[in-house]
């Protein structure tokens, strides 16, 4: 059985529909950062998702969650998964290129490795997944530069805060695992983002002040894309292919979307990356496919025949 075999077809259009719409929002979430300030911009992602993902858990009748419990569970993975993640990779993006922060926003699933093995005791840190890990990070090593140790500026700034944003999507994994089971996945995306916009539209107000809605066209539209297709869409997306073939396939959708978002970046925004910065994403790349096994299945059977 070859790698691809592993996913049915309909899984891999899935992933590559997935790794579009996602690659593409690190240049809508620049658009729109012209016009609107970054918590703003994450007020706006969230409050759109909400309504959209509510409208259809009303459609579909499903339960909605009753108890604080819950609700108070709901509210922290919207500030880990939503509000902490999409802030601090907005006001990132406005120091680096959206190329870069797609390249920094694959250690998600390195950091979720890492923080799982630290928390949850059944997600242990095997020899090939410690090496997996190793590699990725030195794959990020060779992205930020050797030069952002010896001094910090916005870039390095705008780097370490994408790669803290990261770190956040790994700890809410955790949280999931361990206060949201057996809610049924649209109603814990709903929620979840809920509890993200109690959060993100009071802090637009505060800090931010009352927001404009005379924007431009453009502005407009990368906003409803990235609230509708890329948050509210995508999750429903995400949750049928992690239905076909688990998390761990899920992963590949990674490695997918940074040469999206660079050709879109180079293409809309004329932005041009280092060659660390593919060398580190090649490096990165690696780490991801030990960490999901593929490469070394493909050398053993390589060697079996």
């Amino acid at each position: 059985m070859n790698a691809s075999s592993r996913i049915p077809t309909i899984a891999w259009l899935e992933l590559s529909l997935l790794a579009l719409i996602w690659g593409a929002v690190f240049l809508a979430v620049r658009v729109a950062l012209d016009e609107v300030p970054f918590v703003t911009s994450v007020a706006h992602r969230v409050g759109w998702a909400t309504l959209a993902l509510w409208i259809i858990v009303l459609i579909r009748g499903e339960a909605v969650p009753r108890g604080w419990r819950i609700w108070a569970a709901l509210l922290v993975m919207g500030l880990l998964n939503n509000v902490i993640p999409f802030s601090l990779m907005a006001w990132g993006q406005l120091h680096i290129e959206s190329g870069l922060t797609s390249i920094l926003n694959a250690t998600t699933a390195l950091f979720g490795v890492t923080v799982a093995a630290m928390l949850l005791p059944d997600e242990r840190l095997t020899l090939r997944r410690g090496a997996g890990v190793v590699i990725g990070f030195g794959g990020v090593v060779i992205v930020i530069g050797p030069e952002a140790l010896s001094g910090f500026d916005l870039t390095s700034l705008g780097q370490i805060a994408v790669l803290l944003g990261t770190l956040s999507y790994a700890f809410a994994g955790v949280w999931a695992r361990k206060r949201l089971g057996g809610l049924p996945p649209i109603v814990a995306a709903a929620g979840m983002l809920t509890g993200s916009s109690l959060i993100a539209l009071p802090a637009a107000f505060i800090l931010d002040g009352t927001p404009s809605f005379d924007l431009m066209p453009q502005t407009w539209g990368a906003i409803l894309y990235y609230a509708l297709a890329a948050t509210a869409g995508a999750y429903l997306l995400y949750y049928r292919i992690i239905a076909r073939v688990g998390s761990g396939n899920l992963m590949l959708v990674t490695l997918i979307m940074p040469p999206i978002a660079i050709t879109l970046g180079a293409l809309v925004l004329g932005e041009a990356l280092t060659a660390n910065a593919f060398l580190g994403f090649g490096v990165i790349a690696l780490g991801l496919l030990v960490l999901n096994g593929r490469v070394l299945s493909l050398f053993k059977r390589g060697h079996a025949r």
